[in-house]
């Protein structure tokens, strides 16, 4: 079993993203609830454990807590945040409310070596995200950094080999975060590279193979995305032409989307996917619904409904293959996280426990970069590993307010526009996802001689490398000029195009 760092999630919207960060370093981890028992995680592959931080305060009754055993397991420990405050806190240090929240960039300077930092500049720039901190140092521990509001910015017992920042290494806003959680695995956990993907879908093709009867089927919900043909080719390498791959038209794809799925997918595989056309069906239940929350469950409920009239037609189907990452499993396990629910995910959840299925998830442990590398070995063409995400829900969260056949045809129009001049400059692969938003509001406008009272299309495109966070996309100005030139003058009902330059966070990706 290869080495792992277990990161204890105490409900942090950085969690996953210590997760990545120590993946990025060769080394295996898994992200598990704050309350996890030690006999859940603790084996001879254990080197290390991370505290994550969290929205809630120490000091607060009810707060989260760690089991006590943690701190007696013998293996390093880093305490992010809530997790330094939490170590400060098990071994009797003093914690007191910070005058005021710090949230964003500090200067650290470093008091003392220490193997944390080992060549750490003396002075850096470090992402801050506390209400509380550190008034009296523990018995044994001192203070490693400080900041110019936080005399006590990290702290380290060396002796037990457990620390303490209290800034925010996995973020890409601390300048040195990725060289500090370095030193944490490699030197002080002592872990070697072990973790990469060269060997992984021949893994889970042989897992496959055994576990699937030779006359059974696999049903496999196909939406043409990177993760869904990643699956399909690892299924079809397992087991052949007994993997049913089922395409569910909701009238909520981009414009001509249905059309190229099935294509890209008979040129893949060499044969085709069976295509069930429910477009009609979803916008008419989604009639009149604005609640994002709503429309979500509306278009997961009745996607469920068409799969199971489709599925039960199917002889010797007993599995269902589905494209689970591990940042969803993360997000249903977590106790608080990003773990604190911000919308309900668009996964085809539900699906085994509704039909009776036994389930297989050969991506569950990888992160969406790791799917895209894995997809490279499996000679899945560029263009569809590379494709720009899209969310299960289609255009329905991308129209704020409610869906109808005419805001869609507005969007996929703009849409289409937007993703075909990102094409022809070249800046498609520069940017991690790019889409059109219809707001719901209306301006005014000339167009010729007359007035115009027409819609809004916001652009929004992102740089990221899994979603985690993401910066806006600095696109040329020429090309954003073009393409609003593009739709305002070839949509009709819009006369008005807006750029979205929030990062996330604090914003989110998509805009429901």
């Amino acid at each position: 079993m290869n080495e792992k760092i277990t990161i204890l999630d105490f409900g942090s919207q950085y969690s996953q993203l210590i997760a990545r960060r120590i993946r990025e370093i060769g080394v295996y981890s898994e992200l598990l609830p704050f309350d996890a028992k030690p006999e859940v995680f603790v084996n001879n592959s254990l080197k290390g454990l991370i505290l994550s931080g969290s929205p809630e305060s120490v000091l607060e009754t009810g707060s989260p807590e760690i089991d006590k055993k943690v701190f007696e397991l013998g293996v390093p420990i880093l305490g992010i945040c809530y997790g330094m405050q939490l170590i400060a806190k098990h071994f009797n240090g003093k914690l007191a409310r910070s005058r005021r929240r710090e949230y964003g960039q500090a200067k650290l300077t470093i008091d003392t070596e220490c193997k944390l930092f080992t060549s750490i500049p003396e002075t850096s720039i470090v992402w801050m995200s506390h209400g509380d901190n550190i008034e009296r140092i523990p018995k044994g521990f001192h203070a490693i950094a400080h900041s110019d509001t936080l005399p006590i910015a990290a702290i380290a017992n060396e002796s037990i080999r457990i620390y303490g920042t209290q800034f925010h290494p996995e973020v890409k806003h601390t300048e040195y975060g990725i060289e500090i959680i370095k030193n944490f695995v490699r030197s002080i956990c002592k872990c070697k590279r072990t973790f990469d993907l060269s060997n992984y879908a021949q893994q889970k093709i042989n897992e496959i193979s055994q576990k699937v009867g030779p006359e059974e089927k696999v049903i496999l919900a196909y939406s043409g995305g990177v993760d869904s043909t990643v699956v399909a080719a690892i299924l079809i390498r397992a087991i052949g032409n007994r993997l049913v791959p089922i395409f569910i038209g909701n009238g909520l794809l981009r414009k001509n989307e249905a059309q190229e799925v099935k294509k890209n997918f008979q040129d893949i595989f060499g044969f085709e996917l069976k295509y069930i056309d429910a477009s009609m069906e979803f916008l008419a239940r989604l009639e009149d619904v604005e609640n994002p929350e709503q429309k979500r469950k509306i278009i997961g409920n009745t996607f469920i409904e068409i799969f199971k009239k489709e599925a039960k037609n199917i002889p010797n189907a007993r599995w269902l293959a589905q494209g689970t990452l591990y940042p969803d499993v993360i997000e249903s396990v977590s106790f608080k996280g990003p773990s604190a629910t911000i919308k309900t995910h668009h996964n085809v959840g539900g699906l085994p426990e509704k039909l009776g299925f036994k389930l297989i998830e050969p991506l569950r442990e990888l992160f969406k970069d790791e799917v895209r590398e894995l997809g490279k070995t499996l000679d899945i063409p560029h263009s569809v590993l590379f494709r720009h995400p899209f969310p299960g829900p289609g255009l329905a969260v991308r129209i704020l307010g409610a869906v109808s056949q005419q805001s869609l045809n507005i969007l996929k129009e703009a849409d289409a526009i937007f993703i075909e001049e990102l094409k022809n400059s070249g800046e498609y692969d520069n940017v991690w996802q790019a889409f059109a938003v219809l707001l719901p509001i209306k301006t005014v406008g000339v167009m010729g001689d007359e007035r115009t009272y027409e819609n809004v299309i916001s652009l929004r495109a992102v740089n990221s490398t899994d979603g985690m966070t993401a910066d806006w996309s600095r696109l040329p100005y020429e090309l954003l000029a073009k393409i609003s030139s593009r739709i305002v003058n070839e949509v009709k009902g819009v006369n008005r195009v807006v750029y979205d330059i929030s990062s996330k966070p604090p914003a989110t990706i998509e805009w429901e």
